[in-house]
């Protein structure tokens, strides 16, 4: 087989996100002919290059949230005077909720030669493992972590007719399951996918209720939270207690043969999200889906008692920093429940 030569220019790089056979030719041929290698954290990638058994002969020089737009003139300026610039994260594919963003676009615009080495990537494994609707899918990062950004993150998806990726950290996964059956419906699917690719990999699926009940006693590793899209049908046998491990791998608790080497994965949120502003109730959330489609909405029966849980899911997203009343109007825009009714049975109840 044969590699063509790392080229001049800017080169995004996919690196394994756990397990490093998955590290492609090319990847193992670029960190060696590299003159300049931009990684998010040059320690890991020395690492890395040592398990592939690659000698690193470019300079290494830090490329991260901090100091992206510094280097970047540096990067640019280097790939202009004929040098190949690869770019690297700690795992998976640069620019994806990692750094290079802002780098791809300026050599886009300045026509300045960028290309990509594609591998690896946390959310196409866990969509792809998830069992849930692949045809179209959107990727939001991390979602905010409080307030009124977060409230309307959490309104878009429930609205969201596309499969939904998430990435979030361990210590907030419950938290964030629960919300995330609060905004979409307890009986929305979903699945939640950890240290993909690794010894202990894991793909939990099941209702967006079961999968907040289960992360309760705690969730480790590298985290895909997928959430199946708005007015999908739901399939059988689609249930939490259901667990998957990848060929070459073991489910949680066992192991496998080998020593599949580990890499960072969506362990934290580098995207820095200021405190939100309190919540005006004179203004409109934005994002949040409109309420006049539901003031039509009859129940099935008027005198059929409130569902308790339709109840507490308007309470929930009130607790999230939404009106009262658009609380209201968001549950009854997916039930047959008039959004007045489950307003004042939240207020009085």
């Amino acid at each position: 087989m044969r590699i063509s030569p790392l080229a001049p220019g800017i080169t995004l790089a996919a690196t394994p996100i756990g397990n490093l056979a998955d590290a492609s030719f090319r990847l193992l041929a670029a960190l060696g002919q590299a003159d300049v290698i931009a990684a998010e954290d040059t320690r890991r990638t020395r690492q890395l290059a040592a398990g592939l058994d690659v000698t690193i002969t470019g300079r290494l020089v830090s490329f991260h949230d901090h100091n992206e737009a510094r280097r970047a003139d540096e990067l640019i300026d280097a790939a202009r005077a004929g040098e190949r610039v690869l770019v690297v994260s700690d795992a998976g594919m640069p620019t994806i909720s990692d750094p290079g963003y802002r780098l791809a676009a300026r050599a886009a615009a300045e026509d300045v030669p960028l290309t990509v080495i594609p591998g690896p990537s946390a959310p196409a494994t866990a969509l792809a493992a998830s069992g849930l609707p692949t045809d179209a899918f959107a990727f939001d990062g991390f979602l905010p972590r409080k307030g009124r950004d977060r409230a309307a993150a959490l309104a878009r998806i429930a609205a969201e007719r596309r499969t939904v990726l998430l990435f979030e950290s361990p210590h907030r996964i419950a938290a964030t399951l629960a919300d995330l059956a609060a905004a979409c419906g307890a009986e929305r699917r979903g699945a939640v996918a950890r240290e993909l690719t690794k010894l202990h990999e894991e793909v939990r699926r099941g209702t967006l209720a079961d999968l907040a009940d289960w992360a309760k006693v705690g969730v480790r590793g590298e985290i895909v939270i997928v959430v199946d899209g708005a007015g999908q049908p739901a399939a059988a046998g689609h249930s939490a207690s259901a667990t998957t491990a990848t060929p070459g791998h073991a489910a949680s608790g066992t192991t496998t043969p080998g020593d599949p080497a580990s890499a960072n994965g969506p362990t934290s949120d580098t995207s820095p999200h200021s405190a939100a502003a309190p919540v005006d109730p004179t203004q409109e959330l934005p994002g949040f889906p409109a309420p006049t489609a539901t003031s039509d909405i009859s129940p099935a029966s008027p005198d059929a008692p409130l569902d308790p849980a339709l109840i507490a899911e308007v309470k929930q997203l009130s607790k999230l920093g939404l009106r009262m009343k658009d609380a209201a109007a968001h549950v009854a825009s997916r039930t047959r429940v008039r959004a007045r009714d489950l307003y004042n049975a939240a207020i009085v109840d």
